[in-house]
Parts: structure tokens; sequence; C-alpha cells
């Protein structure tokens, strides 16, 4: 049976299982306990492990041909730290890939591949900083606004450079139905004017996964990949049109310090880049056909009414 590891295995991860997990033996890294009992009852196989202190140089390397990252980067600075640790646990020995897909030892579960596994690295359109609304694809050069996106952008080239290449996937605001504003809405937490307001960019959470899974079988070495839906909305349209779903009432429209003072630091940082990602590359190379091509379609069908279990900012 082919193997799959996915390292980070939250809730895209675990749509990613749901998928496969009937057609791979899955691996997926997970930080503790709880995370080992939820991805053991989904049906992978957990591979418990601190991300930033790992031992053995050798801990994730041949456990699968395939891998597929969706761990975020270090919390602090411009470069990461994490990125270096994972790839060094991936490293499988020349003298151990001479073996050809044997077992590492007896018992193990480990092989060693005659070949780099195909790997993907989920990292975020924010690499691409503020493009004032205009039209953004993969040629577009990056130019992150804040440490958060420099780190991304350090991780995504340490990837797309190392022994495996990696596929990168940049990815926007992932939504579904527990994964919508509604604490916001509730608040009454202010966006700007329609002539202040940004470009947002959106991706329904099964679509993610499926592109995760698009990428690990057809994307290219080193390619990136812009993975979004159609829609093109600003953000207090996005907002209005899960207000109006929500049976909520719309946002309100402020603008200068009376926004700066409401939205708080980490909302601000997102209302000050708007762009709109292409995603040509995505439906033709993937071959991706979107199940929620924009959100009107997503939160028709997968909003139920009474049912917000989780909820993140835009």
């Amino acid at each position: 049976m082919p193997r799959l590891l996915i390292v980070g295995c939250g809730d895209i991860g675990s749509r990613i299982v749901a998928r496969l997990r009937r057609r791979f033996r899955i691996f997926a890294v997970v930080s503790g306990p709880d995370g080992a009992r939820r991805v053991r009852e989904a049906g992978a196989v957990p591979v418990v492990c601190d991300l930033d202190r790992l031992g053995p140089p050798a801990a994730l390397g041949g456990l699968a041909q395939r891998v597929i990252v969706l761990v975020p980067t270090s919390s602090q600075g411009k470069t990461d730290r994490r990125t270096p640790h994972l790839l060094r646990a991936l490293f499988v020995p020349p003298a151990a890939a001479g073996r050809r897909n044997r077992p590492l030892g007896p018992g193990s579960r480990r092989f060693a591949p005659s070949a780099p596994p195909r790997l993907v690295y989920a990292s975020t359109s924010g690499v691409y900083g503020d493009r004032r609304g205009a039209w953004t694809d993969e040629t577009t050069p990056p130019r992150p606004g804040n440490d958060r996106a420099h780190r991304r952008l350090d991780a995504e080239r340490r990837m797309r450079t190392s022994r495996w290449r990696a596929a990168v996937l940049r990815v926007p605001g992932i939504y579904a139905a527990d994964r919508l504003p509604r604490a916001r809405l509730e608040q009454a937490i202010p966006v700007p004017p329609p002539d202040q307001d940004v470009f947002t960019n959106h991706i329904h959470a099964e679509d993610l996964a499926r592109a995760c899974l698009a990428a690990v079988f057809r994307g290219a070495p080193a390619r990136v990949y812009n993975v979004v839906d159609d829609t093109q909305l600003v953000l207090g349209e996005y907002l209005d049109a899960v207000a109006d779903r929500l049976g909520l009432p719309r946002s309100p429209r402020a603008s200068g310090e009376v926004l700066r003072a409401a939205a708080g630091p980490q909302r601000m940082s997102f209302l000050n880049e708007s762009r709109r990602l292409r995603n040509r590359r995505m439906k033709h190379e993937l071959r991706l056909r979107l199940t929620y091509p924009d959100i009107h379609a997503g939160l028709r069908d997968v909003v139920p009414a009474g049912e917000h279990r989780r909820d993140t900012p835009p």
C-alpha cells in the first residue's frame, strides 16, 4: 500500500486523511497525545514529535513516498527556524537510500526510497505583500510586508531549493462551515468604507485539501501554485455575505483611528494589503476543478443553520 506523510495534521490534514485512508497508509505528525488520539481515530498512524526539537536527523525519513507539509513557521523573526529542522528530519542517508525501497531494519515501518519523495509545502499568499488590488499570479515577485510573511517566504525558498524541490501552494483565507468570522460580526468590528476597502482571497477547506492531493500527485518540482477560488470581493462584501447567511447584522464601516482602534494590530495587518490572485496554473496544471468555485457557492452548501463550531479571522 502506498504511503503518505502529513506534517501538521489539523483541520486540513484530517480532511486529507478522510479522503485517502482506504487507499494509502497515512502517517501524521502531531505535537502531543491529544492530536495522536484524534489522528488514530481518523485512520492514520500518529507520529508524535516537537518539530522545533527533533532528535535524530532521520526521525521522519523513509516513512512515506509522498509528504504534505501543513505546519506554520516559527513564531519570531524574518527567517524560519522550523523548516531546516524538518528538512533534516526528512533526510534519508545515501547509504540507506541505496537499498531501494526495502525496510530499513527488521520490523521497521521505514523505507529508503530510490528517489526523493514528492513534497508539497502549504505556504501563504501573504508573501506577495500589498498589490493595491492588482491581479497577482505566480510570476509576481514576492514583497512580504511583515515578519510572518518573510518567514513563510524563507521557508518556501528552503523547501524549493532542498533536494526534495517541493511544490509550493500559496494559500489565502480558508473558510468552511466551522471557519467563519461569526465572532467578528457579533462584535460589530468595523471594516473600511467601500472606497478604502481591500480585496481578499479565499479557498474552501475541502478544496484546499483536494489541492494538496492534486499537487502531491501532479505538482511540478519547485513549482508555485496559487490555491484560490474565483471570488472577487472586498472584505466588506465578504463579511456582508457571511452576515446575511448567518442572519447577523452587517459590519459597520469606519476609517482612520476609529477603524484602527476597533480592529486591532493583527486585523489591521490584513487591511494594509490588497490583491487579487489568479488561479489559472492551479486549474490547468493541477487539473483541479473547485467544488466551491466562489464564496456564495460555499456558503450555500456548507453553513447549516445553527452550526458554527469554530471562528477564525478573515
